[in-house]
């Protein structure tokens, strides 16, 4: 089984290193390359002003804020939720800097950094798949045809919803993702096989179609054609004539 975080947030302004803070988290379960249902999503109370600029892009006011949790009441249940599964975001960098940020805020007790290298960011697959073109997220829905007039406004949630459908489309559409999915299965099958060696996926049969009196009128009716039917040569051994 493959498991995937597609993850999005939203933030005081563009800088985590000059103060601006994390406001909202949004998380998708991804399986297999599809989405389970399963999300995580939190407001955070930032303890500092949204600057109009960013409010202008996500809605989110100081005064909506003023009664949501610290990130460190959340931070628990955020890191429960991802447990080891990649992370899949777009443009990486930005939302990584800030939760590392908000990481080191907590001192002894936060989580381990998120490395880069662990990360899937779709900026880089859109740019390798697209070089030349705009790869936003906006651009990268119409290019894919993906509704996104829900997405008046940028919000951590409905992005990452909106982003597992386009990360999908960037593998190949939902039929290569169904196939990398089965792919993911079998090597999980695989690995919990052990010792016990490589499992046989050779042919299988096909499930007979015939109920058991259709079978019976059907090798009568053979019979009365007699061992000279012209295509009897093709009848295995095993089989009445």
């Amino acid at each position: 089984m493959l498991r995937e975080i597609v993850l999005d947030t939203e933030t005081t302004g563009t800088d985590a290193k000059n103060g601006d803070r994390l406001i909202e988290v949004g998380c998708v379960e991804l399986v297999n390359h599809v989405q389970t249902g399963r999300t995580f999503h939190r407001y955070v109370n930032p303890q500092r002003a949204v600057h109009p600029d960013a409010f202008a892009v996500h809605g989110l006011s100081d005064a909506f804020l003023a009664d949501k949790p610290l990130f460190a009441d959340i931070v628990a249940d955020f890191v429960t939720f991802c447990g080891d599964a990649p992370l899949v975001i777009h443009n990486a960098p930005f939302d990584v800097g800030f939760l590392n940020m908000e990481y080191g805020r907590l001192g002894a007790a936060a989580p381990p950094a998120i490395r880069l290298e662990d990360v899937v960011d779709t900026l880089i697959l859109a740019r390798k798949k697209h070089p030349g073109a705009g790869n936003s997220l906006d651009m990268l829905c119409n290019r894919y045809g993906i509704d996104r007039s829900r997405r008046t406004k940028h919000g951590a949630l409905l992005d990452a919803q909106i982003l597992a459908e386009v990360y999908i489309e960037l593998l190949g559409g939902k039929q290569t993702g169904l196939a990398l999915g089965l792919a993911a299965e079998e090597q999980a099958v695989d690995a919990a096989a052990g010792e016990a060696g490589p499992i046989d996926r050779g042919p299988r049969p096909l499930r007979a179609r015939l109920k058991a009196e259709e079978r019976v009128r059907h090798d009568a009716f053979r019979a009365s054609l007699g061992p000279n039917a012209i295509w009897g040569e093709y009848i295995g051994a095993d089989e009445p004539a």
